[in-house]
Parts: structure tokens; C-alpha cells; sequence
């Protein structure tokens, strides 16, 4: 029965940190493709992000138009997401040490990675069912896949009203999931 317990814990944190770590990566991929921040969506990414991400600010600067604090904030949070999955699991927590800055790491980039993918697929299922839908989840989501997706339009333009470049991103994506997969096992960490 405990290790029921322990399972549920697992997947509250789990769920928790996905969902908070990945509203302020898309904070920042938000700011980053100068998305419409009066999207309904836009606007609770902000307020769910802002009471961490506004004092950070203060002490980490933007650099280049990218906000880094947004980075830092996602880092450190998965950071101490995976050391609560540690510790409720009865791991041993300090065995990970500087493991647990590339579990981060890694676990960051699946997350972006896996924001484009579940991005890519719900534009591509609407493009059939309502291609002229102007649902504000669906535009804030065309407007964070289509910086990725112009410049492979350029070499692979639409043929017969089917946009194939959109399939050559979604192909690239996954073979970036499946490479961080691959450096992940090698150093023993579970993504």
C-alpha cells in the first residue's frame, strides 16, 4: 500500500511540475516569437508565471530580447522538482549531484520539444476539421510553430494545398526527442 502512495505522489509532482515548468518555457518561447499577449491563454501563462518570474527579473537582466530569468526560473524549478521525485521515492537524492543539473537540463529541452510536437499535431488535426478557425489556443499555437516552420518552407514549399514542411519540423522534432532520449539513457536518467 505504501507503494501506491509513493506512486501517487510521484505523479502529483510529476503533473505539477509539467505543468508549471512548461508555462514559464512557453512564457518564454511566448516572448521570444512576440506572440499576442492579449490572448486569453497568453494572459494566464503571465499571471501563473509572474509571482516568481517578476522578483527574479529584478536580479537576472534580459539578454538579446530573450528573458533569461524565464530560463533560470524553469531550471531551478526542475531542479527541485526532480529532487522531490527523488526524495519521496527514497532515492538517494545526493547520489544524482551534478547528474541532476543534466536530468534538469535534459528534462527542459523534452519539455520545449514536446510543446512543439502537441503544438504541431493539434494545428495540423484543426487544419482539417476547422482550417479557419481563429480559437485563441490554436493561434497562440500557430504563432509559436510558425518561426520554426517558414524557413523549411522556403526549401520545401506547398504542393497541391499540402504544406509538407510542416511534416519535414515535425519529423526534425521528433528526431531531437528521440537524440535527448538517447543522452539521457547513457547517463542513466529517466525522461
Amino acid at each position: 500500500m505504501q507503494g501506491t502512495f509513493v506512486q501517487i505522489a510521484i505523479f502529483i509532482i510529476n503533473t505539477l511540475a509539467t505543468l508549471y515548468v512548461g508555462a514559464v518555457l512557453l512564457r518564454f518561447l511566448l516572448q521570444i516569437v512576440r506572440a499576442d499577449f492579449y490572448n486569453p491563454l497568453s494572459q494566464l501563462i503571465v499571471k501563473v508565471t509572474n509571482p516568481l518570474l517578476k522578483p527574479l527579473r529584478k536580479v537576472i537582466p534580459g539578454m538579446g530580447g530573450f528573458d533569461i530569468a524565464a530560463l533560470v526560473l524553469a531550471f531551478i524549478a526542475q531542479i527541485i522538482f526532480i529532487w522531490l521525485i527523488q526524495l519521496v521515492a527514497g532515492g538517494a537524492v545526493g547520489l544524482y549531484g551534478g547528474l541532476i543539473f543534466i536530468w534538469a537540463l535534459l528534462a527542459l529541452l523534452m519539455l520545449i520539444l514536446g510543446i512543439y510536437m502537441i503544438s504541431m499535431f493539434i494545428v495540423a488535426i484543426a487544419s482539417f476539421i476547422a482550417p479557419y478557425s481563429s480559437n485563441f489556443a490554436l493561434l497562440l499555437m500557430r504563432q509559436i510553430i510558425e518561426p520554426i516552420c517558414v524557413p523549411v518552407r522556403k526549401l520545401i514549399p506547398p504542393m497541391g494545398g499540402f504544406d509538407f514542411s510542416f511534416m519535414a519540423v515535425a519529423m526534425g522534432i521528433y528526431i531531437l526527442r528521440m537524440l535527448v532520449m538517447g543522452v539521457a539513457h547513457s547517463y542513466g536518467i529517466p525522461l
